[in-house]
């Protein structure tokens, strides 16, 4: 008897001197006697991420079938003390234990047993101590690490102004979770500014092929990516260049428009190329009434948009922030009536090529098929209008090269296609079989720059370029 109650004081005395241990003995809903070891991490205030702790998993499960297999030789031993305990204290006694003496012996080897296991676990409580020390080491490296990583790729986060370009607002200094300037928070860019402004004076380069004439379109490139936006707002929208700048602006400067939301109104204005590709706004216009979707266009100094749930279309002056014209489109579908596949209000989109301002809709008349008119740019009369013999709904997107309407198979095939052509000189429509890389797999805006030869597009939070040439005339 004296020699239980020494292992029981024992086991107490360990489990209250540890300084975060508690041993614990409790009966569970069956009635059973169950014991319970917890040790408190002597280096954590609180568990870490999930992303910090996967190395310490990765560590600790090596160990985790041992300590197991201890943990149950232990609770079967001090089951069988307990039952010996109890057949003991009621004076219960079967065979082999039919002497007080044999008892005596049975709990004294128990004991040692114990004795044994508790040295066992402490070399293992040490060990793991050790890892874990070195496991905060390790974190406080990465994390180390990590900030310095972040000080070198971020702009906003360095202290001083002496990297922002001319014109540009520190970034820094605003308020980077207020919405209303989510697209500040970037990434840059698998092309520097210096391969864009050495291509050609201006600083836009041009399709080798097809010089400043026309032709039918042959050939699209790998997408190039210029910026990639971080938040959720830039799922999807539009950015854009004037091919007719007009003072104050040039063939640089830049707007990006993120559309995802209701009442979209801010467009971000950039002067240069390079404070576009690394997100320093020289300006944010706040429109005065608010867009839908990703037809948008920039030509000869104003920026041109669909009005919310309207079919309407708005011209706005970017120079003096007026809004100098707006036009229904007669029968034209909004709102979800007649949208490209891929949805996202794209039932008007405005288009701009060598020829002038175009928008690509469709009617009940047209019975969906798709309908391009030509607008007057100054007060968005519609000068002629064409219907086609292809579903606005069947195609992802389209855009307009030399009078030329063009239709991309695919939104979200890494493959798509240019797949259908119509010519507004001819009235004729084929199809085509041009490739087309989705390379992001959510291509919602395409669009044709005639001054740089080039395809815009918007593809899951990336804003692309694509070269492209064209066939001799």
């Amino acid at each position: 008897m004296p020699a239980v109650q020494l292992l029981l004081l024992a086991c107490l005395v360990w489990g209250v001197g540890a300084r975060t241990a508690q041993f614990r003995k409790a009966n569970d809903r069956s009635g059973r006697c169950q014991y319970t070891f917890s040790v408190a991490s002597p280096n954590e205030s609180s568990c870490p991420e999930q992303g910090q702790a996967t190395s310490a998993i990765q560590d600790l499960q090596r160990d985790s079938s041992e300590q197991r297999a201890a943990l149950e030789s232990t609770e079967a031993r001090l089951s069988s003390l307990e039952a010996l305990l109890h057949r003991l204290t009621s004076g219960q006694a079967a065979a082999p234990w039919d002497t007080q003496e044999g008892l005596q012996r049975e709990l004294e080897l128990a004991y040692r047993d114990l004795v044994r296991d508790k040295s066992a676990l402490e070399e293992e409580k040490r060990r793991l101590q050790a890892e874990n020390g070195d496991l905060a080491r390790r974190l406080e490296s990465s994390s180390k690490e990590v900030a310095r990583l972040r000080r070198g790729q971020c702009p906003q986060a360095r202290s001083t102004s002496e990297d922002v370009p001319p014109g540009s607002k520190e970034v820094s200094k605003w308020n980077l979770e207020n919405v209303d300037f989510q697209e500040l928070k970037s990434e840059l860019t698998e092309v520097p500014a210096s391969r864009i402004l050495k291509e050609s004076p201006s600083g836009h380069p041009r399709s080798e092929e097809g010089g400043t004439g026309c032709g039918e379109l042959i050939w699209v490139g790998e997408p190039v990516t210029l910026r990639t936006a971080e938040t959720l707002t830039g799922k999807y929208g539009v950015w854009m260049r004037d091919p007719k700048a007009a003072y104050p602006y040039t063939q640089e400067t830049t707007w990006r428009i993120d559309t995802v939301g209701t009442d979209v109104r801010q467009v971000f204005e950039y002067d240069l190329i390079s404070q576009f590709l690394r997100g320093y706004p020289s300006k944010v216009h706040v429109l005065p009434r608010p867009l839908e979707s990703t037809g948008a266009v920039v030509y000869q100094g104003s920026l041109y948009f669909q009005g919310e749930e309207s079919r309407t279309v708005i011209r706005y002056e970017l120079r003096t922030e007026t809004l100098k014209a707006e036009k229904e489109i007669p029968g034209a579908g909004y709102h979800g009536q007649f949208p490209y596949s891929w949805g996202g209000y794209t039932d008007i989109d405005l288009a701009v090529d060598e020829t002038g301002l175009w928008v690509i809709y469709s009617t009940e008349a047209a019975k969906g098929a798709i309908v391009l008119s030509k607008l007057n740019p100054e007060n968005l009369e519609l000068e002629q209008t064409w219907e086609t013999n292809f579903r606005k709904q069947s195609v992802a997107n389209a855009f307009i090269i030399c009078g030329t309407l063009y239709t991309i198979s695919s939104y979200s095939l890494p493959d798509a296609t240019v797949n259908f052509a119509y010519d507004t000189g001819t009235g004729s429509s084929k199809a085509l079989t041009v490739p087309f890389k989705n390379r992001y797999k959510y291509s919602s805006m395409i669009d044709y720059n005639p001054l740089e030869k080039k395809l815009f597009a918007w593809d899951n939070f990336n804003m692309v370029t694509y070269d492209i040439k064209l066939s001799q005339m």
